[in-house]
């Protein structure tokens, strides 16, 4: 199959069977892709739905050709609680738990983060999820949440159908993907298939790692320390192998059945 551009419109951009482009996203097609009219692409609300488009003469406009289903969604939605690293390091886990399949990333500040991010950072994070999914032709456009506190992140858990992991560094945790195994989290996403669907959720620590009281207080609320792996991970690398950890369990169970 031909590779077509995939580009994430509003949901005000679509009226009836014609997609209006912003002028950002007209340059892209037109002046750095160089499509023209008569041109395909794949326009997107990031929801879950999308279409097969076709570039009108006008260049600022396309024709909704037909609606589309491509499945590249994980089969449970996964919420990555990330302590912020400092520097740009955010940015590298943004864009590639999305490519990885993450649902939903809340960025936390935890006892040992640096990081203070400015609303601008916020809305380049969510730029950047937008762009990674696109390009790994994600059907969903991941959440990235708010920052905030260790705490107020815990107890935003709480309402959440899911099973909760925090990643520590040292002791003798099991590791993250023999407890998504044992789980049996596809058999039990079938059983659940008439009601909401249990998801996963992972915590991963700043530079320096977790406080004993941080991982205390989220025991207490009901996650699991876990593992991943005898090596001692970067900040920024830990949430990304967790995610690849995740993805994986979930995948090779798909294939199973």
């Amino acid at each position: 199959m031909v590779y077509l551009q995939r580009l994430v419109i509003a949901p005000t951009q679509r009226q009836d069977w014609q997609i209006f482009l912003t002028d950002a996203q007209q340059h892209y097609l037109v002046r750095v892709l160089r499509l023209g009219s008569g041109s395909r692409f794949i326009a997107m609300d990031g929801q879950g739905s999308s279409w097969l488009c076709e570039l009108a003469v006008s260049l600022t406009q396309a024709k909704i050709i037909e609606s589309i289903s491509v499945e590249t969604e994980l089969c449970l939605g996964v919420t990555l609680m990330v302590a912020m690293p400092k520097g740009s390091g955010f940015e590298q886990i943004v864009s590639q738990t999305t490519e990885l399949g993450v649902a939903t990333i809340m960025p936390l500040r935890s006892d040992r983060t640096l990081l203070n991010p400015s609303q601008g950072k916020l809305e380049r994070w969510r730029r950047l999820t937008q762009e990674a999914a696109e390009q790994s032709e994600r059907q969903l456009v991941p959440k990235v949440l708010e920052p905030v506190d260790f705490a107020t992140g815990i107890q935003l858990t709480n309402s959440l159908n899911a099973h909760r992991y925090i990643c520590v560094a040292r002791g003798d945790a099991p590791h993250l993907l023999n407890c998504l195994l044992e789980r049996g989290l596809l058999e039990e996403t079938v059983q659940l298939h008439n009601s909401q669907p249990s998801s996963v959720l992972v915590a991963t620590g700043p530079e320096g790692g977790w406080t004993a009281a941080e991982v205390e207080q989220a025991i207490a609320a009901g996650f699991q320390p876990v593992s991943l792996g005898s090596r001692i991970l970067r900040a920024v690398t830990a949430p990304i192998v967790a995610m690849s950890l995740v993805a994986a369990a979930l995948e090779i169970g798909v294939r199973r059945h």
